[in-house]
């Protein structure tokens, strides 16, 4: 599924092209059997949460450093979680299959709640981990931030004199919901140079014109240069992600983000900025939480695929890696991405990935249109999400909306409204829909044993 060479991209438009003939630009009615079922998570090893290989002994002491940072649990005094937070723990919402991956099934987020804290209508013990935005302030002005679900009132080590007050959930028609991405590979992909990124999305214009595939980068509004991580690829950096979510998920204010997000009085005893480095005796230093965090997922490698060994599931699954680039997956879901030279070393040099994804930024529809911008991206669009260790994965699109990954599928297909264009996925949906139900099955087994 390599396409580096022209006649590679060549043969690849061939069949992309022959699969989609006569597929429309609009939303098809899905016609698959009860016969086809999505295989579901698939159970064994975990594949993933390791180092990656070759590291250095200094640079395997700073990921198993940040590993260990990532667990910890953090409290009002002295860590400064609050006044308002989403979770106490890096790894209470990464946590599946390993430690950096995507939400668990057991919501962690159930035992936040207390005399001072319910639980939204969309927080359930079965999961996801979810944080909430706003899609409108109450004065009906475009708000897109997060709302923390949680206050640290009613807690037994808050300052008694805090009185924080839990914002209102009830409202869901105003809420975009968001659930955890996975960490795995992170540093990988934080070496793909904005070039090759630039020149993945320019590739194979034909077919995706042809397609109604079109795509943006999201660019960092300072510099200019391609952000990538995030639902809506918001963020730029590994460092500049986990000083977000150290802020704006645990409350938790750090060199990056050194700004309290609430000022009530009497809720913030530990003084800003809270996660700091720690000088130490004859010049020594202890990195601060925001750049272990960092360090951790930067060194973390990508999840392992489990393809069948043998028989009939194995020779299913070989089908469906066909069936993805054939029908246009891979047109968005880019199998193979190269990194660059990185001052980190060999471990993360001039590397071939296999994220499938572009990076980019595509208009999903009114169906998956969550009316939230970030940067370049509108309300209708989303980075392409990754599909590496889509097998272990529990919940799907950036919502959890669905743990089938037939119903995610059909999600990505949807005809415009008076708002929002069609989906640049509508063909493909549509050429996935005219496949027979054994290749329909095959393409599910291949995506779960990624």
């Amino acid at each position: 599924m390599s396409f580096k060479t022209e006649a590679g991209r060549s043969v690849f438009l061939a069949l992309a092209l022959s699969a989609v003939a006569g597929a429309q630009q609009t939303a098809s009615t899905a016609s698959t059997s009860s016969t086809v079922a999505d295989p579901g998570p698939r159970g064994g090893a975990a594949g993933a949460g390791t180092p990656l290989p070759g590291l250095s002994a200094d640079q395997l002491a700073m990921f198993l450093d940040g590993q260990s940072r990532f667990q910890e649990v953090e409290d009002v005094m002295p860590n400064g979680l609050g006044p308002r937070f989403n979770s106490n723990s890096c790894s209470s919402c990464h946590a599946q299959p390993a430690v950096g991956g995507s939400s668990p099934r057991n919501n962690p987020q159930v035992a936040f709640a207390n005399s001072k804290n319910q639980l939204p209508p969309f927080i359930q013990a079965n999961g996801p981990v979810r944080e909430a935005r706003f899609i409108q302030t109450s004065g009906g002005a475009p708000d897109g931030g997060v709302h923390d679900l949680f206050v640290i009132a009613g807690r037994s080590d808050a300052p008694v004199n805090c009185n924080v007050t839990q914002e209102n959930f009830s409202n869901t028609a105003n809420i975009s919901l968001r659930i955890p991405t996975s960490a795995f590979g992170l540093g990988l992909v934080e070496a793909v140079p904005d070039a090759t990124l630039v020149a993945n999305l320019a590739a194979n214009s034909g077919v995706k014109s042809a397609m109604g595939i079109s795509g943006t980068l999201n660019r960092s509004a300072n510099d200019g240069t391609v952000t990538r991580f995030g639902w809506k690829a918001q963020n730029k950096s590994l460092t500049i992600f986990s000083g977000e979510a150290y802020n704006v998920e645990m409350g938790i204010t750090n060199l990056v983000f050194p700004n309290e997000r609430d000022d009530t009085a009497n809720c913030s005893p530990a003084a800003s900025p809270q996660d700091i480095f720690n000088l130490g005796s004859l010049g020594t230093a202890e990195f601060d939480d925001v750049a272990a965090f960092a360090a951790f997922m930067r060194f973390l490698a990508p999840p392992a695929p489990a393809l069948p060994a043998t028989g009939s599931a194995a020779a299913s699954a070989a089908v469906g890696a066909g069936v993805f680039v054939t029908v246009g997956c891979a047109l968005c879901h880019t199998v193979n991405l190269a990194t660059g030279p990185s001052a980190f070393g060999a471990p993360l040099s001039n590397q071939t990935i296999h994220p499938f994804s572009d990076f980019a930024l595509h208009k999903m529809g009114p169906g998956l249109a969550d009316q939230i911008s970030q940067g370049l991206a509108a309300g209708d669009q989303f980075r392409t999400a990754p599909l590496w260790g889509l097998g272990q994965r529990l919940f799907l699109l950036h919502d959890g909306r669905t743990s089938d990954l037939l119903k995610a599928i059909e999600a990505h297909s949807s005809p415009a409204n008076g708002q929002f264009a069609a989906s640049e996925a509508n063909a493909v949906i549509s050429a996935f829909n005219s496949l027979s139900d054994s290749l329909k099955q095959s393409l599910l087994n291949f995506l779960r044993s990624l």
